[in-house]
């Protein structure tokens, strides 16, 4: 059975927003949900109701709000006949178990033969939920917990019962996989299974910290966030982002069924001053505020975690930004850190070691092996390193000599790593350390490649300061950029020349080309800060260099004998935004946010993104002469539209109708090597093409449409001098006449003028140093 048609009963927060994930992967959605008391003429209202809301939430649960017409809103009274007509239905109801029952009962009487059935609990035991419901219902039945918000989350945790088919398994770990793009990691039916039981223990554990060490909750997030690689929220940020309110409720579930002596018991405790915060209505970011807060002036408080008793003005003081040496000796190392004497690294050490301490001694109770709980905790949490990719990072030896040292039980697994690693590399390939004693390799999925494999294996090809060339088999070769938040210098275009170099001289050996790295960020555009350093010498022959090398770098791999496939994931800005522009196709991943943005630091895209656009838009728009292509590649460049998923990408243009999306993070790269080689089959160079331009009178017209902008307050002054030299290269410069065509050279020569020009201006200047300073854009 194929999974192609879809059922959620539940239309809360986690219920539609998985509605919504099985809608942007393209399939059909039935959402049901009970009739309220005040239903009136609209028995589906609550259903209907989660829909609207889910339009208008920020983030979107959407990748594009077409995708809501894929929702069927239904009610659980007249419309379970619907599930009859589906093949796996997903129970987000409340976390009780008779009215889990009683859907149960409901779905029984109404679903197909051979329809998979399964719950997002993550509180309640799996043989609790399938009790008195029949055997096929527990060979249909597994649990499958998301997590929130469910588009954004990658893990999906799941727990087979003893009776659960293994064919239903395999559909739906194969459906979320490739059409949800998860994680998807297999739990034992324990509580809280992985990530709940993990974290819900790092933060008891760090609040207790925080009150008996007395230290501030400023210092709690600056250490144990981007230090120790765990996101930038910390402890206390984290509360107040999930709700102070449901911490209560998550103890209260885990201590209802969590084994005697297990040691979320020994450290649990109720804490007074979040019953205050509570009761005040101080839930965290949802209500007014949590120990964080906004006073009347917009500026953050910090909460004392020793005030006597919680007053939602006396509790508080501003904000610190603590500057600390164990936060820095985190660039050397986890271990650089927890072994500082001051406040943070020893506030660090208590926290962490408890906490890995204990996740150490819940394998194999939670999961079969070490990989799946650090997959998970990277998946659930974005935590850069799993709990015992942690410990690998201090030395397993070292950190059980000191649990010992200070009197605390090694786990059992710690202590048969012994002097070893949980983690190992042999014959280039990643291996765990197994409950047995044993290294076992680490298996991915068919379908998954992943450049970090590839990196253990071999050796790059090129290597220089911001970029490598790997071999990716097949005779296919990636570009990976490696600079700062993959910014794009000349140290790229050389690498981009290699590449084209190895492979137009290969002899049949290298056949195509794939750009694609493993960063969060695919690539920032140029690198600005460069820009500015070259600025403020007046290096202006180096800055018209570098615009030229790009373009020329750029012009290679559109113009080249072989395909050359992007394959971006994440922010895809400016210069990295133009190199999609310039590729045969893009292989994306769903969630990319792509956009020329140069106009936010005051120049205008100078590596073809101004001729791309006007090419795209003109194909788009050719019966109507050269004005509408001209007017919508103005309104993108100079408003810089970002595409908020690959799906929006398409219908801006930065996207080709034909380019691919992927959903699964991991498969991103097999899939764009795939369509690498299914273009070299049968490759032919582009011809370069020349496009009509309207000229002087199309720029007058644009030039009265920003200054109406600018009259109506939608412009700064600013906005203005950088639209005018926008205007010039899209309308083609002062001698385009539309009767004659404009050539791509032309283009982008007018593009380095332009940027040339805007470089020069102290308006830029400005708006480069705001950027760098305070990373969003000056409205000068």
């Amino acid at each position: 059975m194929t999974i192609s048609k879809v059922a959620v009963i539940g239309s809360g927060v986690m219920g539609s927003g998985i509605a919504a994930q099985i809608a942007n992967a393209g399939l059909d959605v039935v959402l049901l949900d009970i009739v309220p008391k005040d239903a009136g003429d609209d028995r589906s209202k609550i259903a209907k109701g989660a829909i609207e809301k889910m339009l208008k939430a920020d983030p979107a649960p959407f990748m594009h709000p077409r995708n809501a017409k894929r929702i069927t809103a239904g009610n659980l009274e007249d419309d379970l006949k619907l599930l009859g007509e589906c093949d796996w239905i997903i129970e987000v109801v409340l976390e009780d178990l008779a009215v889990k029952h009683a859907t149960y009962d409901k779905i029984e009487k109404n679903r197909k033969k051979g329809s998979i059935v399964s719950s997002n609990t993550s509180t309640i035991p799996l043989a609790k939920l399938v009790e008195g419901h029949g055997k096929q219902f527990e060979k249909d039945f597994l649990i499958t917990h998301f997590f929130n918000p469910p588009r954004y989350m990658r893990l999906l945790e799941i727990v087979i019962g003893p009776n659960t088919r293994k064919d239903a398994v395999a559909e739906v770990v194969k459906f979320c996989d490739i059409k949800l793009g998860k994680g998807v990691v297999e739990c034992k039916d324990t509580p809280g299974f992985i990530v709940n039981r993990i974290l819900t223990f790092w933060m008891q554990a760090g609040v207790n910290a925080a009150i008996d060490m007395n230290v501030p909750i400023e210092v709690v997030d600056a250490i144990m966030s981007k230090p120790v690689g765990i996101p930038k929220t910390g402890i206390f940020g984290l509360i107040d982002l999930v709700g102070v309110d449901l911490m209560p409720h998550l103890s209260k579930s885990l201590l209802s069924t969590l084994p005697d002596g297990d040691e979320y018991r020994k450290i649990y405790r109720d804490i007074p001053l979040v019953g205050q915060m509570i009761a005040a209505g101080y839930n965290g970011r949802k209500g007014k505020g949590g120990f964080y807060r906004l006073d009347a002036k917009r500026t953050k408080m910090a909460i004392q975690l020793n005030t006597p008793s919680f007053d939602e003005n006396a509790s508080y003081k501003p904000a610190d930004k603590p500057k600390l040496e164990s936060a820095d000796a985190g660039k050397k190392g986890l271990r650089g850190v927890v072994e500082h004497p001051d406040m943070g690294g020893r506030y660090a050490w208590v926290t962490l070691s408890q906490t890995l301490a204990y996740a150490a001694s819940l394998v194999p109770a939670i999961a079969n092996d070490v990989a799946a709980v650090d997959e998970a905790m990277r998946l659930g949490c974005n935590w850069k390193m799993g709990p015992f990719e942690m410990i690998d990072s201090m030395g397993p030896k070292w950190f059980a000599d000191k649990l010992r040292a200070e009197g605390k039980p090694v786990p059992a697994i710690l202590d048969k790593v012994g002097e070893g690693t949980f983690y190992k590399v042999e014959a280039g390939k990643l291996h765990f350390f197994g409950t047995d004693g044993k290294y076992h390799p680490v298996v991915r999925a068919e379908g998954v490649l992943l450049l970090a494999d590839i990196k253990r294996a071999k050796k790059p090809l090129i290597k220089n300061a911001s970029a490598s060339v790997w071999d990716v088999g097949d005779g296919v070769l990636c570009l990976e950029f490696t600079s700062k938040m993959n910014a794009i210098d000349d140290q790229i275009f050389a690498a981009i020349h290699g590449a084209c170099d190895l492979i137009d001289g290969a002899d049949g050996t290298y056949k195509a080309l794939v750009v694609y790295n493993e960063g969060s960020t695919f690539s920032a555009g140029a690198n600005l800060g460069l820009a500015l350093f070259a600025i403020n010498i007046a290096l202006w022959p180096q800055i018209e260099e570098l615009v030229s090398g790009g373009q020329e770098a750029y012009k290679r791999l559109k113009y080249s004998a072989f395909p050359v496939v992007a394959a971006p994931s994440g922010l895809a800005l400016g210069g990295g935004c133009e190199i999609l522009l310039a590729s045969d196709h893009v292989q994306a991943h769903a969630e990319l946010y792509c956009g020329l943005v140069e106009v936010g630091v005051g120049v205008i895209p100078g590596w073809g993104g101004c001729k791309e656009l006007l090419q795209r838009y003109g194909k788009a728009s050719q019966a109507k002469g050269p004005i509408p292509a001209v007017k919508m590649a103005f309104e993108t460049i100079g408003t810089a539209k970002v595409a908020k998923s690959a799906d929006d990408a398409k219908d801006i243009g930065y996207l080709k109708a034909s380019d691919g999306i992927t959903m699964n993070r991991d498969r991103l790269l097999f899939d764009a090597k795939q369509k690498a080689l299914e273009l070299a089959a049968n490759y032919n160079t582009p011809i370069p093409q020349e496009i009509r331009l309207p000229g002087p009178s199309g720029k007058y017209a644009l030039e009265l449409a920003v200054a109406d902008l600018r009259k109506s307050g939608k412009a700064t002054p600013y906005d203005v001098v950088v639209c005018d030299a926008l205007a010039e290269v899209l309308t083609g410069g002062p001698d385009a006449d539309p009767t004659k065509p404009v050539t791509e050279d032309r283009i982008l020569e007018l593009e380095r003028e332009g940027f040339m020009k805007l470089i020069r201006n102290e308006g830029t200047m400005a708006r480069i140093e705001h950027m760098l300073d305070k990373g969003k854009p000056l409205r000068n």
